[in-house]
This record gives structure tokens, sequence and C-alpha cells, in this order.
């Protein structure tokens, strides 16, 4: 009998023992006293499964190797943060988890995605969960995470293609053999009301179960603005015998949200060819520029995953797991563009500034609104299998990796623009005008159709990886890692615009509307730790990945980049770890990220001759990292960070070579502590960011900002405990990221969430 049915059957069993035999699950039930929540256990590994809960400080990971390894002897930056972390900042979202580790910042994204920028580069699908690609544009939540972990430089030869700054991974809380409940109930500005539960069962000595969930509404420090999210995330654990372990989720996810887009900038004054630098509309954070009632995104996600693990040995071991996922997201943008910088004159037979009435309207005084929508359903299905192997060569021990990645992603998506009817033209126009003293508008008339520019596609990418490691340790202070992955990804997109559409586009594209790739990518990885002491190493790391030209949504293939190589990225890395406390690491890495196969013009300044491929991106920088705790009541995460990204060819005849990428402070420093004193706790942050620019051509800055937060925690009892976390406290006016020129997105005043947790 094949060992697939063998296991299915054994599954089956465990399930229906655990169903039928109540009696035997509550008394296992009885003899478990322990208080504390089980946290995640990815595989039968020596993983200290509490010191996610107790300290800020991840000693091991699964994930950066694909084996257990502790992170000191990982040779590339890599930054935890932990569950105790994020409960004691009250942080929900990636976003706000992220600011205090280094080399990582955030873009708008249109305010209707998680956008990170890794070293210097912008990534909306380098996401993933337990190791499984999960890459829609979306916002994720935490309410059901073990850690966070963020892998700074490319990762292809452990993850696949993308990655190409770096990737964040969630941990998600897993059903084991440890009972416990807890909830949390925190309330604070803008009407934020979020309710966050967690049960962990024990049924059985062979059966767990485990169910989080959460529910949040709020509104925004921004007028008219809305944030609703709600989900659920049941697990199941079986023993299928002492060396097999099962594991089944589901999860639902729902996000709905305004997804306004921040406001423009100043008006560059003699006209938008102007080259001076220019900063914020100086304006209300409140003010919103468009209409935020006509400005919905959401998100439905439901995701199936299962993993089995088998233990043949002490030194080897099988895991596999299956992860579907099928997405649902919409998102519409009524937005501002730019405001004028000449004047602009309404009269009874022109219109300059259609959207106003007749007059004329001086430099500076009214500003352009837009709108699109668009609409994307993706189905995700990944297999993943690895086989872990310990072996001895001699005195050289060796431990191995071999594994295959099959996956199929399956992309519908259409966009629609809006057009706004006016008194000279019931049908539309793409672009209307308001003033800048009353942006905030409401348009239900909006007519939404498709022109030539909108997007109609629908995609198949399929990936088959295999790729192999070793580890090798040569002595106790000399370590060789040595990977490679093979990918064959093919992707086809069907352009579903009509030939009228496609034929009207700039280009014109008449034949083919049906696109292939197939790139054959070969991603190596190779690292040099020496171990001075068993806490502590120096290493020195290289690392490649590629981007397909269909893009990390994959849906950028068209007539001008089908037949185009993959651009590619390479890592050269030399950094320092050190557990200088036994709870406490420190970390620093010295890194160039190379980008290469970029379309550049032959000449900017000459559009004739066409464009080539070369390298034309470089990322060069310094990242200082700590996280632990210095005292079992000092806990303490800090980072600093210098990067300094940039062109070094130029792209487009406004985007020329030194100019900086856009969002990437040159420098920025953070810190988080928290100290207790009995059962009183105090936690104070300290965020810093440098001044960067808004988009590519550098032509609006945003200025550097310090941000102050604070935090105040009481044990009531051993099962109850209260805090009160607040941000900004200083009431800092200071912009967080933008998508644009003209979409900058303002950071919040000082606000509050006040929570209580319970477990019992």
């Amino acid at each position: 009998m094949p060992l697939s049915v063998r296991v299915m059957q054994a599954s089956l069993l465990a399930i229906s023992a655990a169903i039928v035999t109540p009696s035997a699950a509550a008394q296992t039930v009885d003899q478990q006293n322990e208080r504390v929540l089980g946290s995640v256990t990815v595989s039968d590994t020596a993983i200290d499964e509490s010191e996610a809960q107790t300290s800020y400080k991840a000693s091991r990971s699964t994930t950066a190797t694909k084996t257990d390894t502790p992170l000191v002897d990982v040779p590339q930056s890599v930054s935890v943060v932990t569950v105790r972390n994020i409960e004691d900042r009250a942080a929900n979202g990636i976003g706000e988890a992220i600011l205090y580790i280094p080399g990582v910042t955030t873009a708008q994204g249109e305010n209707n995605r998680e956008t990170l920028v890794f070293r210097g580069n912008s990534t909306t699908g380098d996401f993933f969960v337990d190791g499984v690609r999960d890459d829609v544009q979306t916002y994720r939540d935490l309410y059901n995470i073990d850690r966070l972990e963020v892998f700074k430089g490319p990762n292809a030869m452990i993850f696949g293609r993308g990655g190409i700054g770096g990737i964040i991974n969630r941990v998600t809380k897993q059903a084991d053999w440890t009972s416990g409940r807890e909830a949390r109930v925190e309330g604070g500005s803008f009407s934020y009301v979020r309710l966050q539960g967690d049960v962990n069962q024990v049924l059985s000595d062979a059966a767990a179960v485990r169910v989080t969930g959460v529910f949040q509404n709020a509104g925004s420090f921004r007028d008219d603005g809305r944030f609703d999210r709600w989900g659920v995330n049941p697990t199941l654990a079986l023993k299928l015998g002492t060396d097999t372990t099962f594991r089944l989720g589901y999860e639902h996810f729902q996000d709905d949200r305004t997804a306004e887009r921040g406001i423009p900038a100043q008006a560059r004054m003699g006209g938008i060819t102007a080259t001076q630098v220019i900063g914020p509309f100086e304006t209300s954070r409140r003010t919103v520029f468009g209409d935020p009632e006509n400005s919905p995104t959401n998100t439905n996600t439901d995701a199936v995953t299962g993993a089995i693990e088998h233990r043949f040995s002490d030194a080897v071991s099988i895991r596999s797991q299956l992860r579907y996922a099928d997405y649902d997201k919409f998102y519409r943008n009524v937005f501002p563009g730019t405001i004028n910088a000449t004047a602009l004159t309404n009269s009874a037979t022109a219109t300059q500034a259609p959207g106003l009435p007749v007059g004329t309207y001086a430099p500076g005084t009214v500003v352009q609104i837009s709108a699109y929508d668009n609409a994307q359903r993706r189905k995700n299905l990944f297999s993943q299998t690895d086989l872990n192997a310990e072996v001895d060569t001699g005195s050289i021990h060796h431990t191995l990796l071999a594994g295959v990645e099959l996956g199929r992603q399956t992309t519908d998506n259409i966009r629609f623009e809006g057009f706004f009817p006016t008194a000279q033209s019931a049908t539309g126009v793409q672009t209307i005008f308001v003033p800048v003293t009353a942006p905030n508008i409401r348009r239900p008339d909006v007519i939404w159709r498709q022109i030539a520019s909108s997007g109609n596609n629908y995609s198949v990418a399929k990936v088959v990886g295999v790729y192999a490691q070793d580890q090798i340790e040569l002595t106790p202070w000399l370590q060789v890692i040595a990977g490679i992955r093979y990918d064959h990804f093919n992707v086809k997109l069907d352009d579903r615009r009509s030939a009228a559409f496609r034929t009207s586009g700039t280009p014109p594209v008449t034949t083919p509307a049906f696109f292939e790739t197939t790139d054959t990518l070969w991603s190596p990885r190779l690292g040099l730790i020496l171990k001075p002491a068993e806490t502590a190493s120096i290493y020195g790391a290289y690392s490649r990945t590629y981007q397909p030209r269909a893009g990390d949504q994959l849906a950028g293939l068209n007539v001008n980049t089908a037949s185009l190589a993959p651009e590619k990225f390479d890592n050269y890395e030399i950094g320092v770890k050190w557990d200088v406390l036994s709870d406490l690491n420190v970390s620093a890495a010295l890194y160039q990220l190379d980008r290469d196969n970029v379309i550049v013009p032959i000449d900017p300044n000459n559009a004739a001759l066409g464009n080539t491929l070369g390298g034309a991106q470089r990322s060069r920088g310094f990242e200082l990292g700590a996280a632990g705790n210095i005292t079992p009541d000092w806990s303490v995460m800090g980072a600093y960070t210098y990067i300094d990204a940039e062109f070094t060819r130029a792209i487009s005849a406004s985007v020329t070579a030194g100019k900086r990428l856009p969002n990437v402070p040159k420098h920025s420093a953070s810190l988080w502590t928290r100290y207790d004193i009995g059962d009183l706790g105090l936690g104070v942050g300290v965020i810093h960011q440098g001044a960067r620019f808004a988009a590519t051509d550098n032509l609006v800055r945003l200025d550097p900002f310090t941000r102050f937060d604070a935090a105040l925690f009481y044990r009531i009892s051993d099962s109850l405990r209260a805090q009160v976390n607040f941000e900004n406290v200083l009431n800092e006016r200071y912009f967080l990221n933008a998508n644009s020129n003209t979409n900058l997105s303002p950071g919040s005043p000082t606000a509050f969430k006040a929570g209580l947790t319970a477990q019992f």
C-alpha cells in the first residue's frame, strides 16, 4: 500500500478517535494546568517554542535554511519580531511591526496594499506564510502569528524567484499539546476597537486543536476614513505514531478599508518641468484629497494548508506541505494629481480646469482629481517537500537539504478608468479640478469604463523548483554553506482587451494577444562562517535572485517585455552576529546589492535610438540590529541603517545616474525598550528616519522626522494584564511614506490604544 494512502487512513482514524472518545479527551484536558499558550511548532525540531512568548530574541529558525539552524550560524542579515514584542507595541500589521528592524522601510502602495522596501527595492509580492508564497497585494494581520521573520538580501535559493531585496515570512501559531486560552480586547483613538482570541485545546495524546481569531473596527485620523477586518484560523495537529505529525489549517481573513492616497506636493511654480525640489502641500493632516466614500478596498482570503512530517531517525526527516489560497481583491481610488503651477481659465467656450465654474484660477489654488478601480482574483497552489539529513564524512559534519517545490498561480485582473461627468461632457472626463481649500469631494456619478491602456488579462504561472544545500562544519570554528536552486518558471498571459483597444494603445499591439515566457533560473548561495565562539560568528556571503518579466504580480508581460531576460540581482554581504548575553543578540552587516538586466535607454535624450538591457541600480549599506533581554525585566529592540541606494545609469530622461531610490532614507534609527518593576512596566520607543524622495525623479522630498512612542503595562494578576500604548506622544508632524509625487501619506497625530489581556 502506498505511503500516502497509509497516511490518509491513519489521519482519518485519528480524527475519528478524537471525535468518538470525548471522555478521554476531557481526561487529558484535566491534566493540563498550564496557563501559558503553546506557540508554533513548524517541525519536530529542537526549537524552543516558548522563546517567542517571553523574549524579544529568537535563537533559531527553520525557515532561513530549511533546516533547524541557530540564527547566529545563518550567513545573512535576519531580523525576527517575536509575538512578545508585537504584543508589547500593540502592533497589528506588518507595517507597524517592522518599524524597529534595520534595512526595511515602507512605501504607500496606494493605501490598498502593503508595500515594503528592502535595501532600496520596493515589493508587493515577497510575502510568505510558513515559508510558502503569499503574494497577493493586500494587508495582513498578526493575530495568528508567533513571529515575523525578515530575511534581507536575495533569497531565491530558499524561496524562489523574486525576493529582490529581501522577503518577509509570517510563522503562524499551530495546535500543540499545551492547552491554554487567551482573550484580548483593545480600544483607542479614532473609534478603534479590536477583539482577539486564541484557544489551544488538547483532545487526546494524539490530537490537538487551536483556533485564533480577530475582529477590528476603526476610524482614522484622516477625514471619513474607515478600517474593518476580521479573521479566523483553526488548526488541527495529529500524531500518527511516535515519528509522524500531521497538521491541517484553514484561514478566512477579510480586510475592508478606505484607500485614500494622501496629499499632493506643493505646486511647482513655473511648470512641471522645473527642477527645484519641493515638499508636501501645507494642509491639515486630516484633509483628504479626492472622494473617500468612493475609494474602498477589500480583500477576502481563504487558505487551506496541510503538512506532514516524518522522522526516519534522529538524523533523517522529511516534511511536505501543501497550501491552497484563494484571494479576491478589489480597490477603487478617487485620488489627487498635481496642483496647478500656472493660472487656469474656464470660459464659456474653453475649459482648462474641467469640473470648475467659469473663472480664472491662480497658480497653486486647484488640484487634479482622477479615478480608477481594479479587481483581481488570484488562486495559488504550492507544494513543498524537503528532505533533511545529517551525516559525517570523517571529522566533517554535513547538514543536507534536498527539496522540490511545485506551484501554480492563476490571476484574473481587470481595470476600469473613472470618468467624471461635467457640464461640457455628459460622458465624462478623466481629470477634473477642485479647489485645494475643499478637496474632499463626493462624486457618486463617476462612470467606470475601460480605455486602451486599461488592463484586462488572465495569467497562469507554473513553477518547478529543485534545490539542494549543504551546511558543512569543517571544524568547530569554520563552517561553509553552499546551495543551488533551479527553477523552471513558465507564465502564460492572455490579453483580453478588444482588438480596437490593443491597436489604439501605445505602442499598438495587434498580434499576439497571448504571451508566454519560460525562464530557467539558477540561483546560487554561498556563505563562509567563522566561529570565534559558540555564541558569535563572522560571515561572508553571496546570493542571487531573479525577477521574471511578468513582475511580482504576474501581469507585466507585453509586446515590449515578453522576449527579455529576467532582471538579475546579486548580493555581496559580510557581517557579524553575537549573543552578547544568553538572551540578547546584536548583529551588523555590510552589503552591496546590484540590479542588472534593467531596461535602459541607449541615449536618454534621444528616444529614437531605443533601449538596451544593463546594470542600472546599486544599493550599498550598513545595518546594525539588537534584540533581546538585557535582564529578565529589561527588553530592547533597536536598529540603525545607512543605505546609499541609487541609479547608476539613466533609465529615462528624468531618472538619471545618481538619482536616489524613493522611500529610502540614507540614515534611519530606532529603539524600543521595556522595563518592569514588579507588576508595573514602562515602554519607550523612538523612531528616526532621514530625508526621503517620493519618486525616482527626486523632485519631491519628505523631510526627516523623529517620533516618540510610549507604553504603560500593569499585571493585575497572574492571568490578567493591562496596557496602554501611545503613538507619537509629542505630536510630531511628519510624512510616513509616498506612492508618487502627488500621493504623500501623513503620519498620525498623537493616538492611544488601551488593552486588557486575560489568560485562562
